[in-house]
C-alpha cells in the first residue's frame, strides 16, 4: 500500500482555467504519462466512447508511475470492464430525471435543493453516477439560471441550496459572483453548499477572489470536498483548504466505497487523518450508486460493513464518515451505522 508522506514544493499559482484547458483526455497520452504501455490497455482505450477521459496535470502528479493499480488511476483511466451490463445497473440509479424540476434543479429533499450549476467536470471519474445525466437540457449559463432563480424565489421552504453539477466550481468566479448575489438577495435562504472535486483536482481553483465571494456573502457557506484517498490529498491542496477556513467557509468531505480503490479500513483511517490535519471533517462514506458502466467498483453490503465496522475500531468516532447510501425517491439518504 502506497501512501503520499512527503509533500511537494508548492510551485507558483497557476490560473486554473490554463490548467484546465491543458487536462489529458487522451488515453494513450495519460498512458505515456505514467509510463505504462499502451499495449496494455487496448480494450481500455476503447472504453472512452462510453464516457469521455479527462485528468488535468495536478491530479496526474500525484499518479505513481508504472503502476497500472495504483488508487487515483484506477478512478480516472476508462475500463474494458464499463463494457459490462451488470444486473441492476442503470443510466439514471436515482431517478433523478423526475427530480429535475426546471433546468437545473434537482429538488429531492424538502428544505434544500441541488442546483446544477455546470454540466462538466474537471476530471471525469469512471464511478461517476451521473454519467449519462443529460446536460444538454440543464445548460450552465445565464438564461437557464434565471429559471433555476425563479423557481427557488417560488419556494420559501427552502432554506438551503446546493451547488453541484457537473462540478459548480468550473463556473467562473464572475459567475459564481452572480449567482451568490441573486440567491442572498432571497430572505429564505440561510446557507449555501458546494459539492465539487475540483479543489483536490486543480487546488489553484481556489483563487483570492473566490475566498473573498464567500467571506462577505451573508450565507452560511460549506464546501463538500468529494476525495477517495489520502494520496489525492498534498501540501498544494492543503493550502487552498487554509484559505477557505481563513473566511469561515465550514470543510466537509464525502467518499464513494470503491473495489481497488479505498475498500481498506486502514487506506480509509489514513484518509480521515490528512483530511482532518487539512482542517476538514470526514461527513459521508457512500456505497457506490449502481450507475451503468460502473460494476467494477461495486463492493457488497456485507463487506462495506465489515470494512466500516474495522474503521470504526481504528480512530475516534467524529473521525468516521457516515456509512450512507442514497435510494431513489426517498427524502434523505440511508444510514447504515451499525
Amino acid at each position: 500500500m502506497r501512501i503520499l508522506t512527503q509533500e511537494p514544493v508548492i510551485r507558483e499559482e497557476q490560473n486554473w482555467l490554463t490548467i484546465l484547458k491543458n487536462a489529458i483526455s487522451d488515453p494513450k497520452l495519460l498512458l505515456k504519462a505514467l509510463n505504462l504501455p499502451e499495449d496494455d490497455f487496448e480494450q481500455s482505450i476503447a472504453a472512452r466512447k462510453l464516457f469521455s477521459l479527462r485528468v488535468p496535470q495536478p491530479f496526474i502528479d500525484k499518479i505513481e508511475k508504472g503502476n497500472p493499480q495504483d488508487p487515483l488511476f484506477l478512478q480516472v483511466m476508462c475500463s474494458d470492464l464499463e463494457f459490462v451490463q451488470a444486473e441492476g445497473f442503470s443510466t439514471d440509479p436515482l431517478e433523478e430525471k423526475n427530480a429535475n424540476a426546471v433546468p437545473n434543479i434537482l429538488h429531492k429533499y424538502q428544505n434544500r435543493l441541488l442546483f446544477m450549476a455546470k454540466g462538466g467536470c474537471a476530471v471525469n471519474c469512471r464511478y461517476c453516477f451521473r454519467r449519462h445525466f443529460p446536460y444538454d437540457e440543464n445548460p450552465g449559463n445565464k438564461k437557464s439560471w434565471q429559471l433555476a432563480l425563479d423557481y427557488i424565489a417560488e419556494h420559501p421552504e427552502i432554506e438551503e441550496v446546493i451547488f453541484s453539477g457537473g462540478d459548480p466550481l468550473m463556473a467562473k468566479d464572475h459567475e459564481l459572483a452572480w449567482l451568490i448575489k441573486h440567491l442572498e438577495n432571497m430572505p429564505h435562504l440561510q446557507r449555501l453548499r458546494i459539492h465539487t472535486r475540483l479543489p483536490v483536482v486543480i487546488p489553484q481553483r481556489i483563487t483570492d477572489e473566490f475566498c473573498t465571494l464567500l467571506a462577505e456573502t451573508r450565507l452560511q457557506t460549506v464546501m463538500v470536498t468529494h476525495i477517495n484517498h489520502p494520496n489525492e490529498i498534498d501540501q498544494i491542496f492543503a493550502h487552498a483548504m487554509q484559505k477557505l477556513k481563513a473566511v469561515n467557509v465550514t470543510l466537509l468531505n464525502q467518499s464513494v466505497l470503491l473495489k481497488g480503490v479505498n475498500d481498506d479500513a486502514q487506506i480509509l483511517k489514513i484518509l480521515s487523518d490528512k483530511l482532518f490535519q487539512t482542517g476538514i471533517l470526514p461527513y459521508y462514506l457512500h456505497l457506490l450508486d449502481k450507475v451503468q458502466g460502473a460494476s467494477y467498483f461495486l463492493i457488497s453490503d456485507i463487506e462495506a460493513m465489515q470494512i466500516y465496522k474495522t474503521l470504526q475500531s481504528l480512530t475516534s468516532g467524529y473521525l468516521v464518515p457516515k456509512l450512507a447510501r442514497e435510494i431513489a425517491g426517498e427524502p434523505n439518504k440511508t444510514l447504515y451505522a451499525e
